[in-house]
């Protein structure tokens, strides 16, 4: 039996998918939940062994839930609802341990299908996220070879150096980044140059693969 976990800011999606997914044999929704913090109670108190989670959490919830549920139960699964169809959404979520991902407007078949890929451990990824994962795969490896980057040193960033490194991994410049930031373009440079020197790194690329694990210890 497939014991799902639904999670969603309103109540009454959570109710229709309920209703969705308990039609289906084989298929039980054991608990409900509309934030990150109840969701997390109910993944230790439901038996669930899927969680089926929004990715229209406020506050980037569904990252952060999926995350810790990667981290603390790594038994659940973490299937995400409703991205979009960016490359750098999806492998987000992949790298952050979701089992599976079902992209905005999809069919409820498609919903279902994927729900029982990620119970057998056979998610449904499409193939330029395959690639992206094998080439994202290969950058750590790379890194990895060169040099041992200790958890410290993720401490020594400061909160402005961690904002500017996710911009750079968004595909900032640096001018977009300080019309963001609303600061000087000298001074996203400085923090550039800080980012690089404090991971030993020689690119804004090599820097920006480590932003997953540099995500994870700041949600610790």
């Amino acid at each position: 039996m497939v014991r799902i976990l639904v999670v969603h800011p309103t109540p009454l999606v959570c109710s229709l998918f309920a209703s969705v997914i308990n039609e289906r044999s084989g298929m039980e929704v054991v608990a409900q939940a509309t934030t990150v913090k109840e969701a997390l109670i109910q993944a230790k108190t439901s038996n669930c062994n899927i969680i089926l989670v929004s990715a229209n959490l406020e506050d980037n919830g569904a990252l952060t839930l999926t995350q810790k549920i990667a981290f603390d139960h790594p038994e659940i699964k973490v299937l995400v609802v409703g991205l979009p169809e960016s490359k750098y959404v999806i492998l987000q979520y992949v790298m952050a341990g979701a089992a599976g991902y079902v992209l905005q407007d999809v069919a409820v078949d498609s919903l279902l299908q994927n729900i029982t890929a990620a119970e057998e451990d056979k998610a449904l990824v499409s193939p330029s996220i395959a690639a992206a994962l094998i080439d994202h795969v290969a950058e750590l490896a790379h890194i990895s070879s060169r040099s041992y980057l200790h958890p410290q040193v993720y401490s020594e960033l400061t909160a402005r150096e961690v904002e500017v490194l996710q911009l750079i991994d968004e595909g900032f410049t640096n001018q977009d980044i300080a019309n963001k930031l609303v600061i000087e373009v000298g001074t996203v440079k400085n923090h550039v140059h800080n980012i690089l020197k404090k991971l030993d790194v020689a690119s804004r690329k090599d820097a920006a693969a480590y932003l997953p694990y540099i995500e994870h210890e700041e949600n610790e």
